[in-house]
């Protein structure tokens, strides 16, 4: 098994293909990248701007240059010397009632005898196949093996699984020997090849056996490989799984939550109160959910009660709806985290709870426990992430994949002791700041950290914004003005775009599907209304006043992940600032040609200042990326490195074996306190010199005054001895 260095993760799209990415692949090497880590790059849905929606997983994607640039692609990074890490998604397939996947049109024409009738997750027994693709009732249509349906049955009538309440993508039965070869036969290929080296799943906890699938696809790869797998804060992957890690969103939480002031809190909390914004997030959550079982995803929650050995269906279905909403985590892996079905159960009211209990502990491994397991992460993600994190806007740098938004923040202590753990648990799972699904990117989050540590002046600002031009809604009122905040400069069609999502993520006055027009027209209106007028120069005004916080905080957490136990991932185009929020937005084109220039400049021994160009972060990027490549020796192990003096808390210190990685957090309060003064950094003995800066350290001392090691910038990258 090969593990890389590190993954530079590139969205492949139309407009961004094989030839694209093999026209950069120097700048990665240059870059310090270890590997290319690349979106899904089979067949999809035509015009597919990011590759989840595979229509024939045999063949490279026709769109991105087909067998041909794949091969051209895979020989360019191999004479790189780099590695090839490969999106695959084991879950679903596109399906609608054309014929761009070829297996699912064969169902539709041969029904139950179609060849690869079982390759889908379908209740054949509940009659014909129901596709809700009409416009309207009144272009329903009785075919031989299907039936044509008005789409608003979908939520209600579907017999077959689909990944989350996206009917255009049916569930695939991977678990079934034939249908994993006939869906990985060609990715095991690549990997024979040597054309692939690491592997990431998409979704296992949509799997009928995530375990199993996870053994099965280690054991023919051989690969490096992490899963998608969200975990919750204190919840570790099943020990049975042969994989890495995870792709990082729990390594997010932490690093992120480093640089959140928790002091700021109370302040913040009493902004949203006062603003009309829920600030209990128990509830909110649990309403979220329950919204989401009962309405979007009604057709599993039915599907799942027809198992339960219970008379009274309606109770069944509560039953189904109430454990599955009360999960604490994404879902269970019976028999192995028993716990959490435990906990699940004994949050449920229904009477017909305990019987659904007893049933699943008999059979854990049937199919009532295995459908409500593959279920209830369905339930957590659309109600918590994509519901609860838009409803709850308190403090949104918090409101990320994998985050616990009523955790201000993550202690020192805390941060260091989980990244201990990584090392002697996790040491090649991958971390991650920025990724395609982030609600925001890390820069974002960066800046909007700022805020809990000046909570009060942001009020006041937010108060007087919000009369000029309020949105008649307080959590997407709320969500607005930190995102103008965290964007800024945006431009009012991103804002728009945002706002739009947002609002109808969040269900509470419109939604995808129901919608109030009128709401969302004055939400449309708002970005103009606000970027065109006099408030537009009170934003730019607080923003100029954080944004150089902002960029510390943005450095002091990127350096920390880059070199914290774990494969650091640098999602494409974030090694210079990146204000992007959720995608499609975060899709948008990278400028490689600029940062190209940038580097050239920095790789002659420019020393960028910390300004808008973003040239310091990559700085910091290429430094960190090179030296873990080059002298992999020296990222092991883990010991926090605490800093003595009266800033000593802005400091935050580790040090791996023969490196220290040193940043600054909390920025405002230490500028407030006048600056670093007498604080000082035991460092293990020798002498040390800044990768960064290709300084000596301060006198060559033991203890070095960080007033001096960080006058440069607020990071700092030690190595023993000489570069």
């Amino acid at each position: 098994m090969s593990v890389p260095s590190s993954t530079y993760r590139i969205q492949f799209t139309p407009d961004f293909t094989f030839a694209d990415a093999e026209a950069v692949v120097d700048y990665l090497d240059a870059l310090g990248a270890g590997a290319l880590y690349a979106s899904p790059l089979l067949e999809a849905v035509p015009g597919s701007t990011h590759g989840y929606d595979v229509t024939d997983p045999t063949r490279a994607r026709d769109e991105l240059g087909g067998e041909a640039g794949r091969v051209a692609l895979s020989k360019a990074v191999r004479g790189a010397g780099l590695g090839f890490v490969l999106d695959v998604v084991p879950n679903h397939m596109a399906v609608d009632h054309d014929d761009a996947n070829a297996w699912w049109w064969d169902v539709l024409r041969h029904g139950r005898e179609s060849r690869y009738a079982h390759y889908f997750d379908v209740d054949w027994d509940s009659g014909k196949l129901l596709l809700p693709f009409a416009a309207d009732e009144a272009s329903e249509e009785e075919h031989e093996h299907y039936r044509l349906a008005f789409w608003r049955r979908g939520n209600t009538e579907l017999n077959y699984r689909r990944f989350f309440d996206i009917t255009t993508l049916a569930g695939v039965r991977v678990e079934d020997p034939e249908v994993f070869e006939a869906t990985h036969g060609e990715l095991l290929r690549w990997v024979a090849a040597g054309e692939v080296t690491g592997l990431r799943v998409d979704h296992p906890d949509g799997l009928a056996d995530p375990g199993g699938y996870v053994r099965r696809l280690k054991e023919r790869s051989g690969a490096w490989l992490v899963v998608e797998k969200i975990l919750g804060v204190d919840e570790a992957l099943p020990a049975s799984w042969p994989a890495e890690g995870t792709t990082g969103y729990d390594a997010l939480r932490e690093v992120c939550g480093l640089f959140v002031d928790p002091a700021g809190e109370e302040g913040v909390t009493a902004l949203a109160r006062e603003l009309g914004v829920p600030v209990d997030f128990a509830a909110v959550e649990h309403e979220s959910r329950e919204l989401v079982a009962g309405t979007i995803l009604r057709a599993e929650v039915r599907r799942i009660a027809a198992l339960l050995r219970h008379p009274d269906r309606d109770e069944a279905e509560q039953a189904v709806a109430e454990v599955m909403v009360n999960f604490p985590v994404y879902r269970s892996y019976l028999p192995e985290g028993l716990e959490a079905w435990e906990a699940a159960v004994a949050g449920a009211a229904s009477p017909a709870a305990r019987a659904l209990d007893e049933q699943v502990r008999a059979d854990p491994g049937g199919e009532l426990a295995t459908r409500i397991q593959q279920t209830s992460g369905m339930v957590v993600a659309k109600g918590t992430e994509d519901t609860a994190f838009y409803r709850y806007t308190r403090f949104v740098a918090l409101n990320e994949v994998g985050g616990a938004p009523d955790r201000f923040g993550v202690p020192p202590e805390e941060f260091h002791r989980r990244a201990a753990l990584r090392e002697s648990g996790a040491p090649h799972g991958m971390t991650a700041l920025s990724t395609h699904d982030t609600k925001r990117s890390e820069d974002v989050r960066a800046r909007l950290a700022v805020l809990a540590e000046m909570p009060d002046e942001f009020a006041a600002h937010v108060r007087r914004w919000t009369a000029e031009h309020p949105i008649d809604e307080p959590s997407l009122n709320a969500l607005a003005w930190q995102s103008l905040v965290g964007a800024w400069p945006i431009t009012a069609d991103r804002m728009r775009d945002y706002l739009d999502k947002a609002a109808k993520e969040s269900k509470v006055r419109t939604t995808w599907t129901d919608h109030d027009e009128e709401f969302e027209a004055a939400v449309a209106a708002w970005p103009d209304r606000v970027l065109d007028g006099p408030v537009a120069a009170d934003v730019a005004a607080f923003v100029d006043r954080v944004v150089g916080h902002g960029w510390s905080n943005a450095l002091g957490q990127k350096l920390v992940q880059l070199t914290a136990p774990g494969v650091p991932d640098v999602y494409q185009g974030t090694e210079l600032w990146d204000l992007s929020l959720v995608d499609p937005d975060n899709r948008r084109p990278v400028d490689y040609e600029v940062r190209r220039r940038l580097l050239r400049r920095i790789e002659e021994g420019w020393l960028p200042e910390v300004d808008d160009s973003g040239a310091a972060k990559l700085l910091v990027v290429h430094r960190a990326l090179r030296l873990r490549r080059e002298r992999p020796e020296l990222f092991r192990g883990y010991r926090p490195l605490p800093a003595a003096g009266p800033a000593a808390p802005h400091a935050v210190a580790f040090e791996r074996t023969g490196v220290v990685a040193v940043a600054t957090r909390l920025p405002v309060g230490l500028a407030n306190a006048g600056g670093w003064g007498d604080t000082v950094l035991p460092l293990p003995a020798g002498e040390w010199t800044d990768v960064l800066t290709s300084r000596p350290v301060p006198g060559s001392t033991s203890s070095p005054r960080l007033a001096e090691l960080l006058d440069r910038y607020p990071v700092a990258l030690l190595v023993r001895g000489d570069l």
